[in-house]
């Protein structure tokens, strides 16, 4: 390993924002020299029903920021955190999935980069499973509305209904267009459990991600949208028909990533007067073990496991001033406890609550680039760090 990585450096310029979402979805293509974003024309508000954002990728060959973008398409249906849920569908060389809007209702469109050839489906997704051939989704207007910053503006038929039958996660097939609901508010809201006390509350769904082998996902149960510590939440999982639910904890959870088909790391607790931890929960039992030192794998983040499943991608806040506040991108390996610093930024307090740049690291698919958000220049963009050197 060298002493000192290159800096990370800039693929999009610009007086406008630039930039992916989330950390679980597939930002670079198949062969890791195309990378998808977003271009916006505005930053420092919530986004509005009629506001529109162009879909666009990178071509990494192009050392030149901004020069390589091409604009593949536009959406309405985006959120500052999560984008457009934008990505290149699994299996596929050319084609990438999105939510847009289509008259007054959600809808995700599938697009042939080669052949600008395009298809609707009539739902919105969340996340895809690895075969490519099934998603899933959720209320995002009600999301939005609870978890601002997670959904998109939009007029709500269960808006004031604490765990309505007519919201919850459904599944939507991508050939056919079948969409079939597989869960409810309104039957997880009846599961009875030691720390949940959200009946009579808004309950809502958020982070929706299936396991490495499709045979699983993973999601939260949240409540309490006001608390003065954030949701209250529930973690389960189920079978892809919704069927077979297990809790792991009902104590809080936040985010999470599937290290491999059995095991889940999330940042959670157990019971409400436990210390917050990174856990790797066996999915079929529940039981948990510690991730790391806690003076290493440091706080909660966006954490990624990299091929092989050793080294951990993740990032956290670390401190902040009167005007703005850090983040911290690094790799953390599991077997022998080392940490490698990757970017140390700091974002002006514009990027902050549901506007918040977070830097959400995504790796390319053989582990050896990571790019990420960051408004440390100014306006939010999108930065490239190799880590060749780093995981070998």
């Amino acid at each position: 390993m060298p002493d000192r990585l290159q800096p990370p450096r800039a693929i999009t310029r610009g007086a406008h924002p630039h930039w992916f979402g989330y950390y679980d979805k597939l930002q670079f293509g198949p062969r890791g020299r195309r990378v998808l974003g977003l271009a916006g024309g505005f930053e420092g508000r919530m986004p509005a029903p009629g506001d529109r954002v162009r879909i666009g990728m990178v071509d990494l060959a192009d050392a030149t920021p901004a020069a390589g973008w091409t604009t593949l398409a536009d959406t309405s249906a985006w959120c500052w955190q999560q984008g457009c849920m934008l990505q290149w569908l699994p299996g596929s060389e050319h084609e990438i999935i999105y939510n847009d809007r289509e008259g007054g209702r959600f809808v995700s469109r599938i697009v042939n980069v080669a052949t600008s050839t395009a298809r609707t489906l009539p739902a919105a997704i969340y996340c895809v499973a690895p075969s490519g051939r099934w998603a899933l989704g959720l209320d995002f207007a009600r999301t939005g509305r609870l978890r601002p910053g997670y959904g998109y503006p939009a007029d709500e038929a269960t808006a004031g209904e604490a765990a309505p039958e007519a919201s919850g996660i459904y599944r939507l097939d991508l050939a056919t267009g079948d969409v079939e609901p597989i869960i409810s508010l309104a039957q997880i809201a009846a599961i009875d459990s030691p720390h949940y006390d959200g009946r009579g509350m808004e309950n809502w769904f958020n982070h929706l991600l299936v396991s490495p082998d499709g045979s699983r996902f993973i999601f939260l149960h949240r409540w309490d949208a006001t608390g003065p510590a954030g949701p209250k939440t529930r973690l389960f999982t189920a079978a892809p028909d919704g069927t077979d639910l297990r809790m792991l904890t009902d104590a809080g959870a936040s985010h999470f990533i599937w290290r491999d088909p059995g095991h889940l790391h999330a940042w959670a607790r157990l019971r409400p007067d436990d210390e917050w931890a990174h856990l790797l929960f066996d999915e079929a039992t529940g039981h948990p073990e510690r991730v790391g030192k806690p003076d290493r794998l440091t706080h909660n983040g966006h954490m990624t496991y990299l091929p092989g499943g050793e080294w951990i991608l993740n990032d956290h806040a670390c401190g902040r001033d009167a005007t703005r506040h850090r983040t911290k991108l690094y790799l953390y390996h599991v077997p022998t406890d080392r940490r490698v610093d990757l970017a140390d930024v700091w974002h002006d307090n514009r990027h902050a609550g549901p506007m918040r740049c977070d830097l959400h690291p995504r790796a390319s698919r053989d582990g050896r680039r990571v790019c990420f958000d960051s408004a440390h220049e100014g306006t939010r963009q999108m930065y490239l760090v190799d880590i060749a050197d780093v995981v070998g």
